[in-house]
């Protein structure tokens, strides 16, 4: 087997690839583009020829080739493990998920080998995500997994800890003695993008994703959003976005984040009171500001740990290898 390994995070909007040395993680070389599962599955509606699985595969194979040219690796000897969006409905093929509790070694993932897929003894694995009796989720197992793979989190012994993964639909995730025994869904960041796109309050925002939270007027925005997010129901502050701006309280760039903040915080105060002994916080470098201040502000407890940005993608990787590794003894098709 190839000391290198292609791991391949494919999204609803993005897709990307990574040649990756399997013992120390380390990306030698990456491909990105914004060909993500949804667009890719149109497209292959609008043509007849091939089938989804060949349509997809067809992108992958031409993505490794592309990836190739900027080294000088031969690509048809190295496997490849995708994780993301490409198991799903509307992906490369759907597979079924993972049930919890769901041991955080990846020894339990739900995935499908294709042997040879990329030369002779170098398969794919295409790796599906976890569900609960109420929720899914795709992706952030595989950083959890990674997170304690590299040693960055350590379990005690009946220990129940959550982890806090930001993003579009934000994961709560529920550990105990290694196992991911729950996890909950918020739809902080969809929301937030609906809100400041298509509703009432578009008019009164002016929203940059590219900006930080390091200006002193956008951090007391963003901290008022967090304070009234635990004064009443979410669906009456949200409207406080447009009278504050009406009444000059805020400009429309610093109403974008006491936006942000009436979101997160009301994300965060579902952990207040909750049963678990530690919070752990892992979010990438866009909102690890947002969320660290808003768990600050909340007076979370007091055991909260922060997950630094620059580790959360080497968590995506690490998590891949390892459950490439765990999945070795599975039969190949």
């Amino acid at each position: 087997m190839d000391n290198n390994i292609l791991c391949c995070d494919w999204g609803t909007t993005s897709f990307r690839l990574r040649l990756v040395e399997r013992q120390d993680y380390k990306v030698l070389a990456e491909y990105l583009t914004k060909d993500g599962v949804a667009g890719t599955f149109r497209a292959w509606k609008e043509q007849d020829e091939l089938s989804r699985f060949d349509f997809y595969a067809a992108i992958l194979k031409n993505s490794i080739r592309e990836l190739a040219k900027k080294t000088s690796f031969i690509s048809d000897t190295i496997p490849v493990i995708v994780s993301g969006m490409a198991s799903s409905s509307i992906g490369m093929e759907e597979l079924p998920y993972a049930e919890l509790p769901f041991e955080s070694n990846g020894s339990q993932a739900s995935a499908r080998v294709f042997k040879d897929f990329n030369g002779k003894d170098a398969p794919l694995v295409l790796v599906s995500g976890l569900k609960s009796h109420e929720d899914v989720m795709r992706g952030e197992e595989a950083q959890l997994i990674g997170l304690l793979k590299l040693n960055e989190i350590s379990i005690q012994a009946s220990e129940k800890i959550v982890f806090v993964f930001p993003g579009t639909h934000s994961k709560h995730i529920s550990v105990k003695d290694r196992f991911i025994i729950d996890f909950q869904t918020f739809m902080t960041g969809e929301i937030y993008n609906i809100l400041t796109e298509f509703s009432i309050l578009k008019d009164s925002v002016l929203s940059d994703t590219s900006t930080g939270l390091t200006d002193p007027d956008q951090m007391k925005a963003f901290l008022k959003g967090v304070e009234i997010s635990g004064t009443s129901s979410l669906l009456h502050n949200l409207f406080t976005v447009r009278t504050g701006q009406l009444f000059g309280q805020f400009s429309k760039e610093q109403n974008s984040f006491y936006l942000s903040g009436l979101l997160i915080g009301s994300e965060l105060r579902q952990l207040k009171d909750g049963n678990y002994d530690r919070l752990v916080i892992c979010s990438g470098k866009h909102l690890y500001d947002h969320y660290k201040l808003a768990a600050e502000a909340i007076s979370l407890k007091l055991n909260t740990s922060y997950i630094q940005p620059d580790l959360i993608d080497k968590a995506t990787i690490a998590g891949q290898v390892q459950i490439f590794n765990a999945l070795q003894t599975t039969s190949y098709e």
